[in-house]
C-alpha cells in the first residue's frame, strides 16, 4: 500500500528548518505485515529531541529514515501469529521491541534487549525485515516505529494494548515522555515519601519524571530549565524549588537555591553541563540519574575519590528502566486517577505536513510535548 511519511535523507541541516525543509513529506510504499507484526494507523505522533537529534546529526542513524519514535495508533491489521490484537485496537508504541529470550528480556530489562537494540540500530524491525521502501529503494525504520505516517507496520513487541477510553492524543505521551520519565523515578531510583530530588531540564521527560516524584511523597523537589515559563509550570505541577542557572554564579549559589543537596539528581536534559549541574545537587550517598541522550561523543570528568568517599551512584535509565507492557497501563492508571496529570504537558500541535515547523518550535525550547496530529 502507498502512505505519506516523513522521510529524512540527509543529516546535520541548519535551522530554521522550515526554510532548509530537511524532513521530507513523501509517498512510500508499505509492504503488508509479516509473522508477528502489526499494520497500524497512526493517530498522535509525539515530537521528541531524539527525533531532532537525528535530524542535526547529534545521533547517527542509518539513512535514509522515516522518522518518528512516539505514538498511539489503531490496529488495521494483522500477521501471521499475532493472536492478541485485532483490528480497532488501540496500541501505543514503544521504541526499544523486545524479543523476550535474550539475557536482559530474561532478566526482566526489556530496555536492554539485544536484538532489539541490533534491530534499532540497523534501522529494521525485530524480524531484520524493512517494510518501507521507494521503488528498489528500502527506507530505514526509526527504532522499529517510523510514526511519522499515515501507517506503520511494526513488530508486535513494538506495541503495547491500551484501553480505549482515553485520547490519542494523551496516549502517545505514555510510549516515551512519560515511560521515559516516570520509569526513571519509579523504577531506576525507586523513590520513597520523604526523599528529595533534583530535575534538571522540563521537557515532557523532565516533566514526567518530576509529576512521578511528586507523586512518589518527595518532600522537596527543586526543578531546573533555562526557561523561566517552564519553570513556572513546574511549580504548578508540585515543584517546591525553581532554579534558572542563568542565575547561578557559583556551587554555593546553587545548593542555596535548592534548598540543599538532594537524595536523587535527574539528569533529563541529555547535555553535559545538565548533567553536571544533576551531580552537583545529588547529596553524599545520593544518586545521579540520566535518561537523556547527548551526542554520542559527549564527555564529562568526575572526582573518582569523591564517589568513592561519598558513597555516590551515577545510573543510567533507558526505557524507563521497567517493563512497558505493565508500566505504560499503570502509568496511565495513575493518569486516569489523577495522580499523574500528563495532560498538562500537551504543547502545540502540528500537521504532518508542518513537521519542519514542528521541529524548530521544539529547538526553541519553549514546546512542552508537541505532536503531530494525523
Amino acid at each position: 500500500m502507498k502512505t505519506r511519511a516523513a522521510l529524512l535523507r540527509e543529516m546535520g541541516a541548519s535551522a530554521p528548518y522550515a526554510q532548509t525543509r530537511p524532513v521530507m513529506i513523501t509517498d512510500v510504499e508499505l509492504d503488508p505485515p509479516g509473522p508477528g507484526e502489526v499494520l497500524i494507523k497512526i493517530k498522535v505522533a509525539g515530537l521528541c529531541h531524539s527525533d531532532l537529534s537525528v535530524i542535526n546529526g547529534d545521533r547517527p542513524r542509518a539513512l535514509p529514515i522515516v522518522l518518528g519514535h512516539e505514538s498511539s495508533a489503531e490496529v488495521v491489521e494483522t500477521g501471521e501469529g499475532v493472536n492478541d490484537l485485532r483490528p480497532g485496537d488501540h496500541v501505543v508504541m514503544v521504541f526499544v521491541p523486545s524479543c523476550g529470550c535474550c539475557f536482559p528480556c530474561m532478566k526482566g530489562r526489556p530496555a536492554l534487549c539485544e536484538p532489539g537494540a541490533a534491530a534499532n540500530t540497523k534501522g529494521t524491525l525485530l524480524s531484520g525485515e524493512r517494510r518501507l521502501h521507494i521503488g528498489e529503494e528500502y527506507l530505514n525504520h526509526a527504532t522499529g516505529v517510523s510514526c511519522f505516517a499515515d501507517y506503520a507496520v511494526v513488530s508486535r513487541r513494538s506495541c503495547v494494548k491500551i484501553n480505549a477510553d482515553i485520547s490519542h492524543r494523551e496516549a502517545a505521551l505514555f510510549g516515551c515522555a512519560v515511560l521515559t520519565g516516570a520509569g526513571a523515578v519509579i523504577n531506576r531510583a525507586r523513590m520513597q515519601a520523604g526523599d528529595t530530588a533534583a530535575v534538571v531540564g522540563l521537557g515532557g521527560v523532565g516533566l514526567s519524571a518530576l509529576l512521578a516524584a511528586a507523586a512518589s511523597g518527595a518532600r522537596r523537589i527543586v526543578a531546573v530549565d533555562l526557561s523561566d515559563e517552564k519553570l513556572q509550570l513546574a511549580k504548578e505541577l508540585g515543584a517546591t524549588h525553581l532554579l534558572n542557572p542563568r542565575h547561578i554564579t557559583s556551587d554555593a549559589d546553587l545548593l542555596e537555591a535548592a534548598g540543599g543537596p538532594v537524595d536523587y539528581g535527574f539528569d533529563m536534559a541529555g547535555a553535559v553541563p545538565a548533567f553536571e549541574t544533576a551531580y552537583k545537587l545529588t547529596a553524599r550517598g545520593g544518586s545521579t540519574i540520566t535518561s537523556g541522550l547527548p551526542n554520542p561523543g559527549a564527555r564529562f570528568q568526575l572526582p573518582l575519590a569523591q564517589i568513592v568517599g561519598e558513597e555516590r551512584e551515577i545510573r543510567g535509565s533507558y526505557l524507563g528502566s521497567g517493563v512497558p507492557a505493565i508500566d505504560i497501563t499503570r502509568y496511565i492508571d495513575l493518569y486516569k486517577s489523577g495522580r499523574l496529570p500528563v495532560d498538562k504537558l500537551l504543547g502545540k500541535t502540528f500537521t504532518l505536513d508542518e513537521i519542519n515547523e514542528g521541529f524548530d518550535h521544539l529547538a526553541s525550547g519553549s514546546s512542552l510535548r508537541d505532536a503531530i496530529v494525523l
